[in-house]
Order: C-alpha cells, then sequence, then structure tokens
C-alpha cells in the first residue's frame, strides 16, 4: 500500500454505475453488464492528488487516456471511488466488438 502524503486521498476503481454506462454502446448478443466492466476494477492502491481548490479530480485516465475512470464520490473506508466510464473512453467500442466476437463465437460452439 503507497504511503500517503500530505492531502493525498486512497482510490479505489469500480465498474460503472448507472450515471457513467446509460447510453454506452453496447454490440448487439451482448449483455448489458459486460458494459459496467473496465479493465482496472478492483484496484485500491491508487493514490489520488486534490487539485489546487481542495476538490478531487473528476476524471483518471489510463492507457494514454483510452481508458476513463469518473469520481463518484467516497466510500464508506473514506477513499475516493473512481467508476469506468464507457461513454468517455475512446477505446471501449473496440473493447466491446471483441466482446461480441467473443459471445458470437460462443453462441456458435452451443448451436452445434
Amino acid at each position: 500500500m503507497a504511503t500517503l502524503l500530505r492531502g493525498e486521498v486512497r482510490a479505489i476503481l469500480q465498474p460503472a454505475g448507472t450515471a457513467q454506462y446509460e447510453g454506452a454502446y453496447c454490440p448487439k448478443g451482448v449483455p448489458f453488464h459486460e458494459v459496467r466492466r473496465g479493465p482496472f476494477d478492483g484496484k485500491a492502491d491508487i493514490v489520488v492528488r486534490p487539485d489546487a481548490d481542495s476538490s478531487l479530480p473528476k476524471h483518471m485516465t489510463f492507457g494514454d487516456g483510452r481508458v476513463v475512470y469518473e469520481y463518484d464520490g467516497r466510500d464508506k473506508k473514506g477513499r475516493a471511488v473512481y467508476r469506468y466510464a464507457p461513454r468517455l473512453s475512446p477505446s471501449h467500442r473496440a473493447v466491446m466488438d471483441g466482446v461480441a466476437e467473443v459471445y458470437a463465437e460462443h453462441a456458435l460452439k452451443q448451436a452445434r
């Protein structure tokens, strides 16, 4: 676990909530719950530095900005909760298209 410097806050990455995934791309044949899943969900060894006005950053990006997590308040442990934001993540469509291929292959195997 990382050592906190003055003002820093521990953070955790979580799957998207309704506010983040509503209206997000979901290809035909893919259950909508797959849209909620982000590539870094559950990661909890993250530290966030507040902005100059002491508020926490609204977004956290990974992979050269291709994956975006959005601030969603604090949990019971006082950690900042960032939720996967599929509508803001440039890589989301490509990932979902890949997931759709996997579901389609699985459906073909089940049909045999």
